[in-house]
């Protein structure tokens, strides 16, 4: 299937690893030239290196944290300087959640819910918000929000609330948006490969003197019962993000390897 990327333009948030820098990775293998930003410069020109020398495309760095209106939108202003626009909009940028973190009522403080909000919610909103004039203007365009299956689980009060609250602003945007030619959607990725699982597997097996698949394998516990890779995500965002997913806007897409048992409708 061709998916008439050739030539799209894109910004994708929290692009230099995990699953930014995947979804960077899979636009750009199919055309796209794209912008990466995330806060760290260095790790950051180095991820951008990399897809340009993979892909052929034109990718480039700008650092940028999505906690501040003012940094988002010189973002956006480069973008549409030095790329003559901007089509696609991946926000990925989020502070990882911890599975040590407080999750019940009485250790949840306010802190807590403000960091979780402040970048996944409202770093969100701010991308969104930059971008969206240029997408209505030009009467086509693609939000793809990444969210996660914690949206779907009440484990935690703050990485529920985070989740769901990126879901909400999805359907708000897509109602919005739609009439003008932009398509919103929000994907909820369950435990994925990314830099940080591998490394944490490593330590594990180092201390345990077990192979790090069978720690994997313990630790999926989805319909699949395999680890679902970035790149595997990526794939789910990158055919968002095409015209070919016009049938697809305001909806929550799960990319997790299937949750076993419940019936989502």
């Amino acid at each position: 299937m061709d998916l008439e990327l050739d030539g799209k333009r894109a910004i994708v948030t929290g692009g230099s690893k995990g699953i930014g820098l995947a979804v960077a990775r899979g636009l750009a293998g199919e055309g796209v030239d794209v912008v990466l930003a995330a806060r760290s410069a260095g790790p950051l020109e180095a991820a951008a290196a990399a897809v340009a020398a993979e892909t052929g495309r034109r990718v480039l760095a700008v650092p940028t944290d999505t906690g501040d209106d003012d940094q988002v939108r010189e973002l956006v202003r480069r973008t549409v300087a030095e790329l003559g626009g901007v089509d696609i909009l991946v926000n990925a940028a989020a502070t990882p959640w911890s599975a040590g973190a407080p999750a019940g009522l009485a250790d949840t403080t306010d802190e807590i819910v403000r960091r979780e909000v402040e970048i996944k919610v409202l770093g969100y909103l701010r991308t969104a918000r930059a971008v969206a004039p240029y997408l209505v203007e030009q009467r086509w365009g693609r939000i793809v929000n990444i969210s996660g299956l914690g949206a779907r689980q009440a484990n935690s009060v703050a990485q529920t609330i985070r989740n769901i609250s990126v879901s909400a602003l999805t359907k708000n945007l897509a109602d919005e948006l739609g009439p003008s030619g932009v398509n919103v959607t929000v994907v909820h990725p369950g435990l994925t490969r990314t830099e940080r699982l591998t490394d944490r597997l490593t330590v594990d097996a180092e201390k345990s003197g077990r192979a790090i698949a069978g720690l994997e394998a313990e630790v999926a516990r989805n319909t699949l019962r395999r680890v679902i890779d970035a790149s595997e995500v990526a794939d789910v965002v990158t055919f968002l993000a095409s015209p070919r997913s016009i049938a697809i806007t305001g909806d929550a897409i799960a990319a997790g390897g299937g949750v076993p048992g419940p019936v989502y409708y």
